[in-house]
């Protein structure tokens, strides 16, 4: 909810509202209590400017489900997407941490190479050194979050540019892990092991996968419930139980679907379970914690997160230990697929698509917007098209080709929000008087904060008069405003 605070004659005691203040509630709020038409006017609104949110990616993987359907009756069996949902998930487990980094503006280009060594030091741990599994384990995840944090110092500290530092990491992590791996260059795992279990372990008793479904359904209902009675009681306008019902319907439909089609094989996957559990538990992190709220501030504007007293340094660090810890996940996942370590790990198309899934499901390439559900749903596009042509037997190189022109489409779809405006033409369309807030930054999506124009000063002319910028506002303008 948002207020508008107009100037009053009088004003009461200290700690008390202005007289004659006047209370203007967000009128995207309001769209709930408007029906069918509501809804609709608020869907031309989101056409017009493009925040159709997950809906492409949805529509889009119907699409791509009904396409090959068409060309291979085996697309939608339970056979093939099971095993697309397992192998999706350890692109995916990279893909979450990637979407941190995305919010923050950034990106990390060693994720490849960090999960190719996280699962060479697992290999060599375990396998050669007889170390045991669990304790091998830890030490590989631990090998990416040192890694992440490495990259993190020496962005946050030294102030390398993420770019250079994490493609230094794609190099020199891929250079360590085959010195470890030595000659041989492939270290077989244990077929019985723990990290082969991964994406070879399915629970086959049939209430597991309708057991989960269930959980899920009722999770998403009853959160539903409370947002909207947590709206009620601070008098916001919340969602009608109607809407509350259709959304669970919605909801509930593919996830006994899919339940179903998983039992169709042979049962649920435990990849399924962990990466799902790891995206709502990270999305928790994101959305529901101080923690979350900072790194969506830093991808707003850094300047503006400094002034309010978050730790930037930190916030910093901890996200890219973060994605190099899931990089080590994602790694182990991968090398649960192929049971072995090897000179490939890592490699190939690992970091384009772990980067692709994340902006294809909806994160910002600009910053400040993102959800780890669009791991999700954007890896099971890319492994969806994947999956696909190797059932048509198309040739790898045309494979190669397609992936690779869906990276600009999901480029093209995460800029369209983010508009370049030039000084003085910031629209009044924050509430408050004097406070105008604006998409600015030279299409880099970051908002800037500016006043009312003012005169300008000698310093801004003379500054302009030797080419120089001058800032909207005098000189109250945002850090992304002026392209830092």
């Amino acid at each position: 909810m948002t207020t508008n605070l107009s100037k009053a004659d009088g004003a009461e005691g200290a700690g008390g509202a202005a007289e004659g203040a006047v209370i203007a509630v967000d009128p995207r709020l309001l769209v709930r209590q408007q029906g069918f038409k509501g809804y609709l006017d608020e869907f031309r609104r989101k056409m017009r400017s493009g925040e159709l949110g997950s809906l492409p990616v949805i529509v889009g993987l119907i699409i791509i489900g009904l396409v090959f359907q068409l060309q291979d009756s085996a697309f939608l069996g339970a056979e093939n997407l099971s095993n697309l949902f397992v192998t999706a998930a350890g692109t995916g487990l990279i893909a979450v941490g990637i979407v941190f980094v995305l919010i923050l503006g950034e990106i990390d280009l060693s994720v490849g190479s960090v999960s190719g060594l996280a699962a060479a030091v697992f290999a060599v741990l375990n396998i050669n050194n007889g170390m045991p599994e669990w304790a091998a384990l830890i030490l590989a995840l631990l090998t990416g979050t040192v890694a992440g944090v490495l990259h993190g110092f020496f962005f946050a500290r030294i102030g390398v540019p993420a770019f250079v530092v994490t493609l230094a990491g794609l190099l020199g992590w891929n250079g360590l892990m085959l010195q470890i791996l030595g000659s041989n260059g492939t270290i077989n795992l244990d077929d019985s092991g723990l990290v082969a279990q991964l994406t070879n372990y399915y629970f086959t008793d049939v209430a597991a996968a309708y057991g989960l479904a269930t959980v899920a359904v009722l999770a998403f209902l009853g959160l539903s419930l409370l947002d909207s009675r947590r709206r009620e009681a601070a008098g916001v306008p919340s969602r009608p139980l109607s809407e509350t019902v259709l959304r669970t319907v919605v909801l509930a439909v593919p996830a006994y679907l899919v339940a179903w089609l998983l039992n169709q094989y042979k049962g649920l996957p435990l990849a399924v379970v962990i990466f799902l559990g790891v995206v709502v538990a990270l999305d928790f992190v994101l959305r529901r914690t101080t923690y979350g709220r900072q790194v969506f501030a830093l991808g707003g504007s850094v300047e503006a997160a400094r002034r309010a007293g978050i730790n930037v340094a930190f916030v910093r660090i901890s996200v890219f230990s973060l994605a190099g810890t899931m990089a080590a996940v994602g790694g182990m996942f991968l090398a649960s697929q192929i049971n072995a370590a090897n000179q490939s790990s890592g490699a190939g198309s690992l970091l384009m698509n772990a980067i692709a899934a994340a902006v294809i499901g909806g994160t910002s390439l600009f910053g400040g917007r993102g959800k780890t559900w669009s791991a999700l749903l954007g890896v099971l596009v890319i492994q969806s098209i994947a999956s696909g042509m190797a059932l048509l037997g198309i040739a790898s190189a045309v494979q190669y080709m397609i992936t690779g022109s869906s990276a600009p489409g999901a480029a093209v779809m995460s800029g369209r929000n983010h508009v370049t405006v030039a000084c003085g033409e910031c629209p009044p369309a924050h509430p408050l008087p004097s406070v105008r807030r604006v998409r600015a930054g030279g299409g880099r999506g970051k908002e800037a904060w500016c006043a009312p124009p003012m005169r300008r000063s000698s310093r801004m002319r003379m500054r302009r008069a030797r080419g120089g910028s001058a800032s909207c506002g005098g000189g109250r303008m945002g850090p992304a405003a002026r392209g830092l």
